[in-house]
């Protein structure tokens, strides 16, 4: 097999000497050394290494993410390596979204300074903060819940009932009233947000709908994978969705809104409107509550049962305030209809009206 000397490496894939050097002492290639002289020998195998460490490092992989990746391409594992960019991609996305932030707050800034004619210190601060305080809400979200560990069982789950508080009451009702609700027309396509093992998605993709799936959780993109082959799936989040904008005609959701809290609520419908085209309609499916009071009251009639495990697991999750949901739509230009299907679970279908 004809082998290279490092000069030779670096000028055919147009790198520096320096930079195969570097690689090398990140345990990412191990060239053979010449007996004697000990310079570096490498083989057509070391190039092939190196491209794909090149390739990897200009989407913003770092060294260590490479490592990983080329760790498990050699031990055969070479099912993760699609996760691992799917990962790269999602972490972009959130950059992405977070420089587009910036840029507004660098326009209002502007904006402001042509207006006043003057640098207005306390405006420019009250603006920062602002951008700060949306970056911090986008970045402090984090699966507290585990889903991985849960996906392989997460079908059964739903058919189990769990103390006095049910998440799952009339769930196959729930999600086929959403699917009736969006009533999506032919050569349309969907997202579903928080697909989890694709219950919902599966309902439009039976009916012969296009539709792409996200959630945070790759074992439960495995799953939905298992059940639906050909949807379209991507590790994603409700702050940080994987597409460009103005995608879909419609983006749903079910079970899965309130796993960001209230006040990340409003960035999530900002996300969902972002990646739907100028007419696109949202539908959410969750539990909600239509007041503060009536969330106490809820949980001290659950406390007057003695359901202490089901205030708990209430307590866990963010479930939304019907209102606030009903206002950010109001305020944005949209229309809405909304149901109660049981005590806590409401369904919300918002079509824009401009």
């Amino acid at each position: 097999m004809e082998e290279m000397r490092i000069k030779d490496i670096a000028e055919k894939l147009n790198i520096s000497a320096r930079a195969v050097r570097f690689y090398e002492q990140k345990g990412l290639i191990s060239p053979r050394k010449q007996e004697g002289n000990q310079y570096r020998l490498f083989t057509q195998e070391d190039a092939w290494r190196l491209q794909t460490i090149i390739a990897l490092r200009e989407v913003g992989m770092s060294v260590k993410e490479i490592k990983k990746v080329l760790d498990e391409m050699n031990e055969g594992e070479r099912e993760n390596i699609p996760y691992y960019l799917e990962l790269q991609r999602a972490a972009m996305f959130a950059q992405w979204i977070e420089l587009k932030q910036m840029i507004t707050t660098i326009d209002q800034m502007i904006t402001v300074c042509k207006e006043k004619n003057v640098l207005d210190s306390e405006e420019m601060y009250r603006l920062s903060e602002g951008s700060k305080r949306l970056r911090e809400c986008r970045k402090s979200w984090y699966d507290r819940w585990n889903f991985d560990c849960r996906a392989m069982s997460y079908d059964r789950e739903l058919h189990h009932h769990h103390f006095g508080f049910d998440i799952h009451n009339h769930y196959k009702q729930a999600l086929d009233m959403t699917v009736k609700w969006v009533n999506p027309r032919i050569g349309e396509k969907g997202l579903d947000i928080g697909t989890g093992t694709g219950n919902l998605a599966g309902r439009f993709s039976d009916k012969g709908v296009s539709i792409a799936g996200v959630d945070q959780s790759k074992e439960m993109l495995a799953q939905c994978r298992n059940k639906y082959p050909g949807m379209e799936t991507k590790l994603g989040n409700f702050l940080a969705l994987p597409y460009v904008d103005s995608q879909f005609d419609f983006a749903v959701t079910s079970l899965a809104f309130h796993h960001i809290t209230n006040e990340q609520q409003p960035l999530a419908l900002e996300e969902m409107k972002r990646v739907l085209k100028p007419s696109g309609r949202i539908c959410i499916t969750d539990l909600m509550f239509e007041s503060t009071e009536d969330r106490e009251g809820y949980i001290k009639q659950l406390k007057q049962q003695g359901q202490e495990e089901a205030i708990r697991l209430m307590k866990d999750k963010h479930y939304a305030f019907l209102p606030d949901v009903l206002y950010w739509f109001e305020e944005n230009d949209y229309i809405t209809k909304h149901k109660k299907i049981n005590n806590l679970l409401y369904i919300v279908y918002a079509v824009p009206i401009r």
